[in-house]
């Protein structure tokens, strides 16, 4: 029923290190994007030369990133233009004594800290671990969380944030999930009726606030798919996603992975399988019951054979499309990149260590910048360009300031679409990056350098939410005085500007 990628990774790790691989293929297509390495890699002078993975984005602007089966974290901050790709390293607080997971939950709460629950192996060893750890970048601490009662693993789970803020996280191995309420620490069982177990699945947010998740262990229902409801703590059918996209047989055989699942801004849910077929979730509308109708095919790239993504990443870009990482078969090399939009898979470009590399290697995250960063296992970071842009309607709307602002002070900006059309990233099942809460933007007229200001509280986080809401944000301290430009920006979608002042 399970698997063991940390030996698959650690035979291609030397490799992608040393930097023996070249990009052999070409895109398909002249709209795709361009990659680019980070100017101050993690192998460069004075830094620490360790792999990447699970990259998370703090609402102060900066990356926090994870280094596999160690308690390390490091810190990219873009540089005083707001550049990531000359942005610089530093290390952050590491996990508690005894917890060095790799491929586990995580998310960015809407207060601005970061959870980690559970990992498939602990300090390599595989035990589907039931610790956790809560980071506060206030004080750079991270603090240990129990696992809900009763709860003998979590592993390699799945989690999200949920619209009223909560933290919703599953077992990896059984039907249970549990609410964490972030007041008080506490955890209360949810879930009822989940049609099969958790093991593999993803989850997606979408537009009316409830959970989707594509069945992946379910023997007498193959196509089967699910919506949790905040609302009544349970799970109802949110019907057959008509093709096959869980690796798994009637007879309970095969590895049960999935692809990402990905909210698009016109409501759909893009699902890609590790069959090599995708499908897509279209929700009810006025006229419409909600429906799923079957996406395209992966191709075969020069006779490597179909392509697929059995666990993987993928994220939606600033107009829309959907990039996505994907390799023949299950676990298997190369990767090849390609992007969806709407209709049709286009290969597009792929990062240089594409060769030695299968999808399960890869994470993405979008930045403020709209660009999309790329961890694989090694120190090799890349961050994708993309050609398109985003459209007028997607952007966040800044109704209320205030816009004269004394460096130190926090206060609240009003809009619209503070939470995106988006989730923004998603992966199989064990890393959750989402990006569907504010961030601040300062940006000095005089010297054009750049201020994120740290964000908290937004009183919504639910995709395509046009209603009026809010966030909180501090000013940094450190922040350039004088006439500015300030900006609320979402899965790297920025609003229109605004003038402002600082004192």
């Amino acid at each position: 029923m399970r698997r063991n990628r940390a030996n698959l990774i650690a035979q291609t790790c030397l490799t992608a290190l040393l930097g023996l691989s070249t990009n052999l293929s070409k895109a398909d297509a002249t709209t795709s994007g361009t990659w680019n390495p980070l100017s101050h890699p993690l192998c460069s002078a004075g830094q620490p030369c360790v792999q990447a993975t699970v990259p998370l984005l703090l609402t102060d602007g900066t990356v926090i990133i994870h280094v596999p089966s160690a308690g390390q974290w490091v810190r990219l901050t873009p540089d005083i233009n707001g550049s990531y790709i000359n942005g610089t390293w530093s290390q952050i607080a590491s996990l508690p004594a005894g917890y060095a997971p790799l491929y586990f939950a995580s998310q960015v709460l809407p207060n601005g800290r970061v959870i980690i629950n559970g990992g498939e192996y602990n300090f390599g060893v595989p035990v589907w671990t039931t610790l956790g750890a809560i980071y506060d970048p206030l004080t750079n601490t991270w603090t240990s969380v129990a696992p809900p009662a009763g709860w003998s693993t979590i592993g390699d789970a799945q989690s999200i944030v949920l619209p009223n803020g909560n933290y919703m996280l599953a077992n990896c191995c059984t039907k249970q999930q549990a609410i964490l309420d972030l007041a008080t620490m506490n955890w209360t069982a949810t879930g009822a009726n989940k049609a099969d177990i958790n093991d593999e699945e993803g989850w997606t947010l979408s537009a009316d606030g409830s959970v989707l998740t594509v069945d992946a262990n379910s023997p007498t229902n193959l196509t089967n798919s699910e919506r949790y409801l905040a609302g009544t703590g349970g799970w109802i059918s949110a019907g057959s996603t008509i093709v096959k996209l869980a690796d798994t047989n009637a007879n309970n055989s095969g590895s049960h992975e999935m692809g990402p699942q990905v909210l698009r801004p016109d409501g759909t849910v893009f699902a890609v399988g590790a069959t090599g077929a995708t499908a897509i979730y279209h929700p009810a509308s006025d006229v419409s019951p909600a429906f799923w109708s079957v996406g395209p095919y992966f191709p075969d790239v020069m006779g490597q054979g179909q392509f697929d993504v059995a666990d993987g990443p993928a994220t939606v870009l600033p107009d829309g499309n959907v990039l996505v990482a994907a390799s023949p078969g299950v676990f298997q090399k190369p990767t090849h990149m390609f992007e969806f939009d709407g209709s049709t898979l286009t290969r597009v470009a792929d990062p240089p260590n594409a060769q030695n590399e299968s999808s399960y290697y890869g994470n993405m995250l979008v930045l403020p910048t709209g660009q999309i960063l790329f961890t694989a296992f090694s120190s090799d970071i890349e961050i994708y360009d993309p050609t398109g842009t985003f459209k007028q309607p997607w952007r966040p709307t800044i109704e209320q300031g205030p816009f004269t602002l004394v460096h130190g002070q926090t206060y609240q900006v009003y809009g619209r679409l503070f939470n995106g059309r988006s989730g923004g990233s998603a992966y199989g099942d064990d890393y959750q990056g989402a990006t569907n809460y504010p961030l601040v933007r300062i940006t000095n007229l005089a010297t054009g350098h750049v201020f994120y200001c740290r964000t908290f509280n937004p009183d919504s986080i639910t995709p395509t939410n046009d209603g009026r809401v809010h966030t909180s944000f501090t000013v940094p301290s450190g922040i350039e005085l004088g006439d500015s430009i300030l900006e609320v920006v979402t899965n790297g979608i920025p609003s229109k500007p605004k003038a402002a002042s600082v004192m």
